[in-house]
């Protein structure tokens, strides 16, 4: 069985309630459930949260909440990879036959079911690969940021590389944050990291990514969504 685990917890204090709060017209979780949901490759989809309101609000629209998250796994340090190990285990304790697992994060509402089920064949069609994830290439080489000092004045992030040519300079890329497929094994085992040599990254394109942190970031979003689906755009 392949499923998708959603982490959702409650406590987001830039945008308070982000994962609930309503995003073209639905709750913002309710778009990764539906997304997950719509891919022939997901069997069931679990929601992660510390938060009832969450809970109730993702079996609404078709997820499954088989416990609650424990509060130490749902603070502003914890990383995605426990918590889903969290899931996995819990969900093994259930006897829940899991082979493949897909995160999803629940801020992904540009996350479409295309893209879930091509990563997917990429796991399943490279059998060296631990982890497929979507990422976005940078729009102008990271080897010519340049960077504030202490006085107001700048220096170079790398001395070497803003002295190339751009179109000289190797293309860099940046994790998407929506998406992250492995097998189960692969995500209980401590020594297999998500952004490994052994990672494969499914690239999208810039228009597709958005992360969603800031007020100003879920108005770009909404924004996005509404151009990506033909909606009207005020």
């Amino acid at each position: 069985m392949n499923i998708a685990i959603i982490p959702a917890r409650g406590g987001s204090k830039r945008i308070p309630r982000k994962n609930i709060k309503h995003f073209c017209g639905k709750p913002m979780v309710a778009h990764a459930v539906e997304n997950a949901l719509a891919s022939q490759f997901i069997d069931k989809v679990v929601v992660s949260t510390d938060d009832e309101d969450i809970a109730k609000v993702a079996q609404q629209y078709g997820a499954e909440v088989p416990f609650l998250r424990p509060k130490e796994l749902a603070d502003d340090y914890t990383g995605t990879s426990p918590v889903v190990r969290h899931a996995i285990s819990a969900l093994i304790d259930l006897a829940w036959p899991i082979d493949n697992c897909a995160c999803i994060y629940a801020t992904s509402p540009l996350l479409s079911p295309a893209i879930i089920n091509s990563s997917y064949e990429t796991l399943i069609n490279t059998p060296e690969v631990d982890y497929v994830f979507t990422a976005a290439r940078f729009s102008f080489p990271i080897q010519r940021a340049i960077l504030e000092t202490e006085n107001g004045g700048v220096t170079p992030f790398d001395s070497f590389g803003i002295t190339q040519r751009s179109q000289d300079l190797p293309p860099a890329y940046h994790d998407a944050g929506q998406l992250y497929w492995g097998h189960h094994s692969t995500w209980l085992n401590t020594n297999k990291h998500i952004f490994g040599a052994n990672s494969k990254m499914i690239v999208i394109p810039d228009h597709l990514v958005q992360d969603i942190d800031t007020p100003e970031d879920w108005v770009r979003a909404e924004l996005l969504y509404k151009l990506i689906n033909d909606e009207k755009v005020q």
